[in-house]
């Protein structure tokens, strides 16, 4: 499947705005990612090709990044936080608890697609430690106990945290 005549639009268009073609990767990676839900080995190569820069150096920044999906992942995915705060507010009772509710460990997907569970560095949300980030908008959630895990799967609020 090719990339839609209005993402290679919008890919040029952040070449134009982002101050060219290479500082401009970070950007297409996001877009194709937004629209496809993950960055397919086919959809770089396009992008790359729109931008004018090789597949290897679009491919680096994209496997840097820990946000950039180069596999398919689930509807909902949930990036726990496994920074110091976290970790010394409960976060690996958290984690042990989301791994076993979901039954699936980090960087697997559930087998019905619904989720896919990623550890993350610190997200900046110490104060409300232990934390992930949650959905496609990254909501931040928190703070998180084992027992908040039905609302946190069923997207509602936890941790008091709207």
């Amino acid at each position: 499947m090719s990339l839609s005549p209005a993402l290679k639009t919008a890919i040029q268009h952040a070449a134009a705005t982002h101050g060219g073609a290479k500082a401009a990767m970070v950007e297409a990676l996001k877009l194709v990612q937004e629209a496809e839900g993950w960055v397919s080995d086919a959809h770089l190569k396009e992008a790359a090709d729109v931008l004018g820069v090789t597949a290897a150096e679009i491919d680096a920044l994209a496997t840097f990044y820990s946000q950039i999906f180069r596999v398919p992942v689930g509807d909902t995915v949930i990036l726990l936080c496994d920074g110091l705060s976290c970790y010394l507010c409960g976060g690996d009772a958290v984690r042990d608890a989301v791994k076993s509710k979901l039954g699936i460990g980090f960087g697997e997907t559930t087998p019905d697609g619904k989720f896919t569970l990623i550890n993350i560095c610190c997200v900046g949300g110490c104060d409300r430690a232990p934390v992930a980030l949650v959905g496609p908008e990254r909501k931040l959630v928190g703070p998180l106990t084992p027992d908040d895990l039905d609302a946190l799967i069923g997207g509602a609020a936890v941790g008091g945290q709207p």
